[in-house]
């Protein structure tokens, strides 16, 4: 009797098995998914109302800025992925002073809500370009392709760029503020040191302006940046697809480069493009992390991450 009892509750486990995989796989998807619909999605959606004409500057800053941020902070609240994550209210405050000053730094460069000398001479960069290119497409499917091409080539210098600054204190000191957090979440993408911005984000605008793109191509860059970098650095249970993450950076990706473990961390230096990384063979396909942060991974206030840049080496080294 006790065998048949045994080889009942097998074929009961058995046939439980399918139902319960099933129910695991659906969530799966719907968080593999997730983030190449809301990135590409939101490049398609920018172009589609550049190519019809009826681009506004007011939609296209609630579509693209206002919203991203609302509706990520309550779905980390709701699907978190790690419940130590979870930001205080102090650390919130702490990332939208982060968010202001990157409108601030950033912005000018690729935004026509701004006239300052920085919009002004990338303009007239772009107008002298040498390469004689211009990538100005008006159909929906140029505008993405020709975004997608130059994200992927201006990607190139950004790599290495990122990877230098990991591999020379020197060059690591400004980009250390990015990397003294100890919880991710869609805010924490902001946290740029001013330094950086003149070194790192440099390579963006430089191919923008060589090959001649114009407002509309940057501005359906400027949308598959800011979700996928809000996404990148999110609470969120994403999984990365096969075949999007031989080329796009996906959340899972970017997890292990603010990993407290170097040999996760040195990895992926690809924020948007992970391209570069399989082929110059920094890949690192970890799903899980533990820890997050950089060197005794404690929290530093904003006073201090904004002098880690000129602190003596033993000093920025031993925090």
């Amino acid at each position: 009797m006790s065998e048949l009892n045994d080889a009942t509750e097998l074929r009961e486990l058995a046939a439980a098995e399918p139902i319960e995989t099933r129910r695991f796989s659906l969530r799966d998807f719907m968080w593999t998914i997730a983030q190449p619909v809301l990135v590409l999605g939101s490049a398609l959606l920018v172009a589609t109302m550049v190519a019809g004409e009826w681009m506004d500057h007011k939609l296209y800053a609630l579509i693209m800025i206002l919203l991203p941020v609302p509706l990520l902070l309550l779905a980390e609240r709701v699907w978190a992925k790690r419940k130590d994550w979870l930001l205080k209210p102090h650390e919130l405050w702490e990332d939208a002073f982060w968010l202001g000053f990157a409108a601030l730094l950033w912005g000018p460069l690729i935004s026509d809500f701004y006239s300052t000398p920085i919009s002004d001479g990338f303009r007239a960069l772009r107008d002298r370009s040498l390469l004689d290119i211009t990538i100005a497409p008006t159909t929906v499917l140029g505008l993405v392709g020709g975004a997608i091409f130059i994200k992927i080539c201006s990607s190139f210098v950004y790599y290495w760029l990122h990877r230098v600054q990991h591999e020379s204190v020197f060059f690591w000191r400004m980009h250390a503020t990015h990397h003294h957090i100890t919880k991710m979440g869609c805010l924490r993408g902001d946290r740029t040191h001013p330094l950086e911005y003149l070194s790192l984000a440099i390579s963006g605008p430089i191919f923008l302006a060589l090959f001649g793109a114009s407002d509309e191509v940057i501005a359906v860059i400027a949308a598959f940046g800011m979700w996928n970098g809000k996404l990148n650095h999110s609470n969120l249970p994403l999984k990365s697809l096969p075949v999007y993450d031989w080329v796009f950076a996906t959340a899972q990706q970017h997890h292990c480069h603010h990993a407290h473990k170097r040999e996760q961390a040195d990895s992926n230096y690809g924020c948007q493009i992970i391209l570069w990384d399989r082929l110059f063979g920094t890949y690192c396909g970890d799903t899980e992390v533990g820890q997050i942060g950089a060197g005794k991974a404690e929290p530093l206030s904003i006073k201090e991450q904004l002098l880690l840049a000129f602190y003596p080496t033993k000093r920025l080294t031993s925090l």
